[in-house]
């Protein structure tokens, strides 16, 4: 039997294909999935559609006692049944009419996190449940846990935590790529549509429900546009940056604030963060844990300098937040929406557009394949290699390497450079070859290594012509990253 993606259900496909084959598999193994995201990115509406298809049970959680949840429950599985009212004391009671009442298809549990807040022994619960005798033997529904607390779901797994080792099906539901982001939105312009994802990235409920569906006309029509909606204070999506830090459980916002600002504003490294904010470097290795289990923040490790790690946003719309708004917050709450934008101009290119294609532009050279630089890239990350002989260093934005190959030299497939709002020109591949030819004195094979210049403003005619006649030289425009 065929359960195709329902057409309300925009891309996703690789997650409904893997939801089918957990849902249709016949091993009896496999009864627990795992599926967290963080808010606004589509997991409830995916989950639902799948829950309808599978003829399941869905129940949606909220922020209550254990007596009210069991009580919410009870109703909801009633109603599945076909009427009635069920009272349960306890969940282990719940769990049990739970499986015996659903004999097959998807039972779907959204928001676990709250349920586990206010009955912390329920994880236990259901690997009792799930063992070799539990009830839920007597069932062969498969069993869906869903969360937006990322740091509680990622948890759930871990260590010793009870129902390590159960789950056959692991999935975070992330934004849209910003290909996919593109046409969500409805643009065709790729350099208006980069400038749009530098704001709102890819989670769905931006367009539907926060701005209801306004999306910018023309390239034209983008600073209106930014008026009209993310500096709108009479929109949702003006505090949502606030919110999401807010869902975040921490005691001092203002530091975590002060954290994010600092990232935002071009500070990378964790003693570049300290020093930004006025704080030792052991002050912020808490926030900078919980903002990175709750996946607001990433960590990457400099391919070129061992040790040194670089923090990054992953949210478009906080670096937006941080970098214009909070700077502007009280012209922007006083209605001078207009003068505010104005006056971030200068900072949204240096601080949000920028290097938001830096971003962009790595994620095209992970997902290029072999196309782009003669096999598929193992690993694309930014760094600095030092240049002892001048006293500098150089900034590469997107390094691009083969896969490992364990006893031998790592291969540089690729080092680029990427400026949104600056003309390539030759100074630029000069500056990538002395990278290359440094890391070649530092034991890396760079034989085959092309140099690549990223640019959202074009390319000069010398560094064009240079490119037409060497390989080992290309140049990757909007048209190239949106292709």
């Amino acid at each position: 039997m065929q359960f195709s993606k329902p057409d309300h259900i925009f891309d996703r496909a690789r997650e409904w294909d893997a939801l089918v084959r957990f849902a249709t598999s016949n091993s009896p193994d496999v009864r627990l999935g795992i599926v967290s995201g963080r808010r606004r990115q589509g997991k409830t509406y995916l989950l639902d559609a799948a829950a309808t298809a599978f003829n399941g049970f869905f129940f949606a959680a909220a922020d209550s006692t254990e007596v009210d949840a069991l009580a919410s429950f009870g109703r909801a599985l009633a109603e599945r049944t076909g009427g009635g009212r069920y009272t349960f004391a306890s969940w282990d009671e719940a769990l049990q009419r739970l499986f015996g009442a659903v004999s097959d298809g998807l039972i779907v549990v959204d928001e676990f996190p709250y349920l586990v807040k206010a009955s912390p022994s329920l994880p236990s619960l259901i690997q009792r449940a799930l063992g070799p005798r539990g009830y839920a033997q007597q069932s062969r529904a498969r069993l869906l846990l869903s969360g937006s607390a990322m740091s509680v779901m990622g948890g759930l797994l871990g260590g010793t935590a009870p129902l390590r080792g159960r789950a056959s099906l692991e999935m975070i539901i992330r934004p849209f790529g910003y290909r996919d982001a593109a046409e969500f939105w409805g643009i065709d312009d790729p350099r208006l549509a980069l400038l749009v994802h530098s704001i709102v990235g890819g989670t769905p409920a931006y367009r539907r429900e926060f701005v209801a569906g306004d999306s910018p006309a023309s390239l034209a029509d983008f600073d209106s546009w930014v008026l009209r909606t993310v500096l709108n204070p009479q929109l949702p999506l003006f505090r949502e940056a606030r919110y999401l830090l807010a869902e975040v459980e921490v005691r001092d916002a203002a530091l975590y604030h002060a954290v994010l600002g600092a990232i935002a504003s071009g500070n990378a490294t964790r003693g570049g963060i300290a020093s930004h904010i006025g704080r030792k470097a052991t002050d912020i290795g808490h926030p900078l844990a919980v903002l990175e289990d709750s996946q607001l923040i990433t960590r990457e490790t400099d391919p070129f300098r061992k040790g040194r790690s670089l923090y990054r946003i992953t949210e478009p719309l906080i670096i937006f937040y941080e970098a214009v708004m909070r700077r502007e917050w009280t012209r922007l709450e006083r209605g001078d929406t207009a003068g505010a934008w104005r006056n971030s101009q200068p900072t949204f290119l240096v601080q949000v557009a920028g290097p938001h294609f830096e971003t962009i532009c790595r994620d095209w050279a992970q997902s290029s394949g072999a196309g782009a630089f003669g096999e598929a890239p193992g690993e694309v990350a930014a760094g600095v290699v030092a240049d002892p002989l001048r006293r500098g260093q150089i900034q590469v934005d997107a390094a691009v390497f083969a896969p490992d190959d364990p006893g031998r030299p790592r291969r540089v497939l690729s080092l680029g450079e990427a400026k949104w709002d600056k003309v390539m020109t030759l100074g630029r591949l000069e500056r990538l070859r002395r990278a290359r030819d440094l890391l070649a004195v530092k034991g890396y094979d760079t034989t085959a290594t092309r140099l690549t210049c990223y640019s959202g403003a074009g390319f000069d005619p010398e560094l064009s012509d240079v490119a037409r006649n060497d390989v080992g030289v290309q140049l990757i425009g909007l048209d190239a990253l949106y292709g």
